[in-house]
């Protein structure tokens, strides 16, 4: 009985929250878990696509306060009124534009830097254009952190493309247009492809593939999606 008095004694004296902590979350676990959970069951198939967003620190490419969120099959808020896209989106948009080793891809709304990092994963060249200057920061510092110290990060009105680094093998915008921007074509390669949310952004909009083959336009309707407005400078 008196063994049992000390036991309870010293046990009673100790930082208990702090000896029976939980352990870190297993963040490569995580990843894992999100991509045979909520990419493979819904029909991502392209491995490379599924080995960039394994690899991926998602959980660096969101606000601090919604890390442990950070791999759970939704949207969230970054902050000026913007998201980071849930992760299925991310892929099947990333799946769509068929990156591959060497080629350049100009993505429209740096955010976070999170599409920006999953197409740099790929061993791709990545031009990102971002219209909020504070997100321009944090995305690029995002992706600095990340260790994508290659993607090139550019302030300015995504609706005019980047006409310096032109042409591309593929364009992916991260907001909903009310119509596909004219620069942004003329700025593909023979060959490419794009995709984009096209509608109302007070309303569902449509998610199009584009593109471009023997000098002319071809789009396909793929699937409803909501996406913040595409936002420009104003005059």
């Amino acid at each position: 009985m008196k063994t049992l008095t000390v036991l309870l004694t010293w046990l009673l004296g100790l930082n208990l929250p702090t000896v029976f902590a939980a352990a870190p979350k297993d963040l490569e676990t995580e990843r894992a878990q999100m991509v045979a959970q909520q990419l493979k069951p819904r029909g991502i198939r392209d491995e490379a696509v599924l080995a960039a967003m394994r690899r991926v620190p998602r959980h660096l490419f969101v606000p601090e306060d919604r890390q442990e969120q950070a791999y759970r099959d939704t949207p969230l808020p970054i902050g000026y009124g913007q998201t980071i896209s849930q992760p299925y989106i991310v892929a099947y948009m990333t799946e769509l534009i068929r990156p591959r080793a060497g080629m350049r891809i100009l993505e429209i709304g740096t955010g976070s830097g999170y599409q920006a990092a999953v197409l740099a994963e790929m061993a791709v060249e990545v031009f990102t254009v971002e219209i909020i200057e504070e997100l321009a920061r944090w995305g690029q510092a995002n992706l600095e952190r990340a260790g994508y110290r290659g993607v090139r990060v550019k302030r300015g009105d995504g609706y005019f493309g980047w006409s310096e680094q032109a042409p591309f093998d593929a364009v992916v915008v991260t907001a909903a247009a009310d119509h596909i921007p004219p620069p942004l074509l003329e700025q593909l390669k023979e060959g490419g492809r794009m995709v984009i949310p096209v509608g109302s952004p007070f309303l569902t909009q449509r998610l199009i593939l584009v593109r471009k083959e023997g000098g002319k336009i071809v789009t396909e309707s793929l699937l409803p999606v909501r996406f913040v407005p595409f936002t420009r400078e104003r005059p």
